[in-house]
């Protein structure tokens, strides 16, 4: 499957991304992770087939716009954004495949809207990031401070694309990632700006998706949210696990879903972009069942 750029306007702003596939074929979009953009999804896509495949970089990510001044990047507004880009494609039904972050995003549009959301194909998260009760208020008092400091930053200007390339590979999430992988985010997530007389390059991403979250979900409210999805779903893990959903809480929660099913292989964080074929294995025809 070929890709090539879209744009398209939601409320919250311009999207860009990218798309291919059979305009006839059912509809899936594809949601990256978190400060990564569309490009995460190019490899995957050379392996998929009957199916018509969006992927939006979501806003304050890759070419998209920046959210307004003031708005906040909370797991709602992205729900809401999702379902936005939806409604600008036409799309009434369609499924999701979404990775780390987009992967938690399309967890939760499918329980908040199960009446668009045909089928959902989960890599590397399920369900949100929880917090402990207990550190509700340290959580808000760090974001709020982090929120009110980020006035005072200034981006981090490179002076050529091969010095973010190997940046980019050692991780955002402390998972290394493979140099034709970050080469892929890199060269759509960067911007040229002047540097020292002469042109460098910064993230294109909107510094404030950088901050903490303000306020998370507990365990429970995860639990609760996953298990009221009422569409088949299928969780791609890799082995070893991440840090962030260690097992068994990550077998634990997909064992929650009421229609689902947990595929574990070997592999990295970006095992969708560093072993697309063996993904797309995985993935066989889930989305045309």
């Amino acid at each position: 499957m070929a890709l090539r750029e879209f744009t398209l306007d939601i409320p919250s702003g311009r999207i860009a991304g990218l798309r291919g596939g059979a305009a006839n074929a059912p509809n899936v979009m594809a949601l990256h992770g978190w400060l990564d953009n569309a490009a995460s999804f190019v490899p995957l896509a050379a392996h998929l087939d009957g199916i018509e495949l969006v992927a939006p970089d979501l806003p304050g990510h890759g070419r998209s716009a920046h959210l307004p001044l003031g708005a906040d990047y909370s797991f709602a507004a992205a729900v809401n954004a999702v379902l936005d880009i939806a409604d600008a494609l036409g799309w009434e039904r369609f499924s999701l495949l979404g990775h780390s972050m987009g992967a938690g995003i399309a967890s939760l549009v499918a329980a908040a809207c199960p009446e668009r959301i045909e089928r959902v194909l989960a890599i590397e998260a399920l369900g949100a990031l929880a917090e402990e009760p207990e550190r509700t208020g340290q959580r808000l008092r760090d974001a709020i401070a982090a929120t009110r400091a980020l006035k005072g930053k200034r981006l981090r200007v490179f002076p050529d694309i091969a010095i973010a390339v190997r940046a980019r590979m050692q991780g955002v999430t402390g998972s290394a990632l493979e140099e034709g992988a970050a080469r892929l985010l890199v060269e759509r997530g960067l911007v040229p700006v002047p540097d020292a007389g002469g042109m460098g390059y910064a993230w294109s991403s909107d510094p404030r998706l950088t901050l903490p979250t303000m306020v998370r979900m507990t365990e429970p409210q995860v639990r609760d949210l996953i298990g009221s999805i009422q569409c088949p779903v299928r969780v791609i893990h890799a082995d070893p696990p991440q840090p962030y959903l260690p097992e068994p809480l990550r077998s634990e929660r997909a064992a929650l879903l009421p229609h689902g099913e947990l595929v574990v292989m070997p592999g990295g964080h970006h095992l969708h972009m560093e072993q697309p074929a063996e993904v797309a294995a995985a993935i066989g025809d889930f989305f045309r069942l």
